[in-house]
Order: structure tokens, then sequence, then C-alpha cells
């Protein structure tokens, strides 16, 4: 492991590790801050930082196992289509942010310049350059993956448990005040793909599985020193190897940022600067709906003053390359309420579904990320933390002693007394 160099930027750009193998990234101009903080990752975190792209981007059949259950992988994510206008979005950075965010991408590009994991080589696997889609990306797929999904899983849940036959004073138990709307007969009619839970497995399994985190905040009058305090502990796995979070010290100028940050991400995600301190949580807020949509011959049922017409589903082909094996053609078929989950040319109710986080999302929370360096106050991180699109409980105090709590994320806006936890008619 290198303990100390020199990286080349628009200034030098000095880079040493701590006696914890934590690195500290000294710069005079930000974009080196970030362009050494991508180079930090790419040289510790490639092996991570690459996997979470193949797989992300539905390729792991190509480049990585032919096997079903990596095609299932590729479809699941496929279906998700998180980089289907990622490139867009990174477009609607401010410049001043993709200086930056271009910055981060050079330093990563640089370390895969150097060495690719010796892993992916045995694949004979040449990685294309990082980008600042990719960014975009990653942040969709750590958004959603085991956090948003959670939500969506158990909507399914109930669909599922209703067409098992669970008795309706069972599901009120488990689902308190969500079932006024519920409608058997209609989620029974539903014909679903794939299953959260199979066939063959008891109903005592619990899915979906619970996730849970902390943090707190107190005021400076409720400590003994006078200072507010903050604590965060963010459970995501550090169990694991690699970790999820990749700890850093950042040095501008007079500004410092003691952080933790996830490879992949430009992004000064939890930490402490000169004047501010935030801490993250996930909201599990409600951002993914269904419908159930009518189908046949491609289209879906829609009633407009009381004429009854049929609109044509967007279908978007994907191929699935596969290591030694015959490439997967899949279709999916797309409207304003999402993915459906089923065939249109079959005839039948399916279920379509949505999360708000999915497309026209990124751009902003890579700028309110920049902005958390310079913020001065609770008050400005407060605004700025608010402004990213995915689902958050942030807390946060600040040198004055000031304390804040702020969320975060994109509410689907619904219709008047529809909370979207049961999947309604689309028609």
């Amino acid at each position: 492991m290198r303990s100390r160099w020199t990286l080349e930027g628009e200034g030098p750009v000095r880079i040493v590790r701590d006696r914890h193998g934590v690195p500290h990234i000294v710069a005079a101009r930000e974009a080196d801050v970030y362009r050494g903080l991508g180079h930090c990752h790419g040289v510790d975190r490639a092996l991570q930082m690459l996997l979470m792209r193949i797989l992300a981007r539905g390729c792991g059949s190509e480049i990585l196992d032919a096997s079903e259950e990596m095609l299932a992988v590729d479809r699941f994510f496929r279906r998700l289509n998180f980089g289907g206008d990622a490139q867009q979005e990174a477009v609607k950075l401010e410049p001043a942010d993709r200086v930056l965010a271009e910055a981060y991408c050079d330093g990563i590009n640089r370390a895969l310049e150097r060495r690719i994991p010796w892993e992916l080589r045995l694949l004979g696997y040449r990685p294309d350059p990082w980008t600042v889609a990719d960014a975009v990306l990653l942040s969709r797929v750590v958004g959603y993956v085991l956090l948003a999904q959670s939500q969506g899983d158990m909507e399914r849940l109930l669909v599922e448990m209703v067409q098992a036959g669970v008795p309706r004073e069972h599901l009120e138990e488990l689902f308190a005040g969500l079932l006024q709307d519920l409608d058997i007969d209609l989620l029974h009619r539903v014909r679903l793909g794939e299953r959260l839970v199979p066939e063959a497995v008891r109903w005592n399994v619990a899915l979906p599985h619970a996730l849970g985190s902390n943090n707190w905040v107190v005021a400076p009058h409720k400590t003994a020193s006078g200072h507010a305090l903050l604590a965060n502990d963010p459970h995501l796995e550090a169990n694991r190897l690699p970790a999820i979070w990749y700890e850093a010290v950042v040095e501008y100028g007079e500004r410092f940022c003691i952080t933790a940050t996830m490879p992949g991400l430009p992004g000064l995600l939890v930490g402490r600067t000169n004047d501010l301190a935030w801490g993250a949580t996930y909201t599990f807020m409600d951002a993914i709906d269904s419908w159930v949509e009518d189908c046949r011959e491609g289209c879906y049922r829609r009633l407009a003053e009381g004429q009854e017409q049929w609109e044509p589903f967007r279908a978007r082909t994907e191929v699935i390359r596969r290591k030694g094996k015959p490439d997967a053609k899949v279709t999916f078929y797309e409207n304003d309420h999402g993915v459906l989950d089923g065939d249109p040319f079959d005839p039948g109710l399916y279920l379509a579904t949505r999360w708000s986080g999915a497309s026209g999302a990124g751009a902003a929370s890579l700028s309110a990320s920049f902005g958390i360096l310079h913020a001065p106050d609770v008050a400005t991180g407060m605004q700025l933390l608010g402004q990213v699109e995915t689902a958050w409980n942030f807390v946060l105090a600040d040198r004055q002693g000031n304390i804040g709590y702020q969320m975060s994320g994109r509410m689907p806006v619904r219709r008047e007394a529809w909370d979207g936890f049961l999947p309604l008619p689309g028609w």
C-alpha cells in the first residue's frame, strides 16, 4: 500500500496515509481535492467500483459469469434502467460542479491507467473510463438497493399474501391503517411475474429484511462541554470486504473535511468540516408506487370521460450478452406508471411500478454534496442536504451550537386520500 505520493492536477495534490491507513488529501485548488479523492478510490477500491458498475449496467453475464443466477441479476438491473438517462442528468450539472465531478473521474481514471485489478485482468476485462454518468448511476443504486427497494418489496409482499389467502384480519394487524381501499378481488386477479417469496418457501421466512440506522444530535445546553454533540451509526455493513464506506480527510486551503465516502461517488457523504458536522440514516420514505394495469395486444386500458381507450406501451428491448452462451433478449414494457411486470400481449392484469429516483435525478444530489464543504452553519447545510434526491434523515450541528434535522428525497405527488401503499387501478 502506498503511504505517500503526489498527484499532478491543476497544482500538486499531496496524499499521505495516517497510521490507520486513512488518506489525507491536501491541495490548493478545490478541483484537485476531488481529483485526489477519486485517485484514492481508484487505488484502493477499483475492484469494488468496477464490479458495482458492471452489475448496475446489467453486464455481469457478459463480463463475469454466464450462470442463470447472474442472468437474473442482469435482468433485475436492466429492468430498473438506472443508467438510461444518466448522461442527460450529468449534463444538467452547473459548470462549476461539473469541473469538480470531472476532476474526481480524472483521478479514478489515472489510477485505472496505472493498474487494473488482477481479478478483472484474468477475465480479460479492460474497463472504459469512469464518467460523471457513472457517478449518477451509482448514486441511484446506492439509494435504491435494499433501501428504497425494501418499501417496494413490502408493497409486493402484500399482494403475494392476499393471493396466498392470508385472512384480512391478519393483514390488518401487519399493515394497520393502510388497507382502507384494499380490493382483495382485484389483487387476486393480478398476474405476478417474479415473486419475492417462491412457492416452495414457507411464509415464516422474514421477507423483506429489516434494516436500521441511528443518529442523534444534542444541543449545547444539554452537554457537559457546552458544545453541540452529534453521533451517527449508519448500518451499511462494515463487516464486509471491502467495506461500503471509505474514510478520508481532505484539506483545501483553510477548509478541511473528515469524511466517510463511497467509492465511485464524489460526494462527502457524512462527516465534519471547520464549521459543520452532519450524519445520515435512511428515511424509508415511500417513494415507490404500483398500479394495476389492464393489458391486451401490447396496450393498457384508460377511461376518460366515460370513454374506454387503449394506449400502447413503450417497448424497450435489451440484449444481455453471455460468456460462451447465446445472447438473451429481454423486452420491458413501460408507461407513465413505470415498468410492467408482465407481457401486455398476453391479456390480463399486471403491476406497473415506478421509483421516484429512477430517472431525472442525480445532478442536484451531486451539487449538494459539493456545496457541503463550504457550508458555514446548520441552516445552510439543511438547505443543501434538502436537495438530495434520495431519502435520508440528516442531523446537523455547527460551531455556533445550532442543531438541526433535515429530511431529503423525492416524494411522489399523489392524488388526495391515497398514500401509495396499495396498488390502484391504473385506468
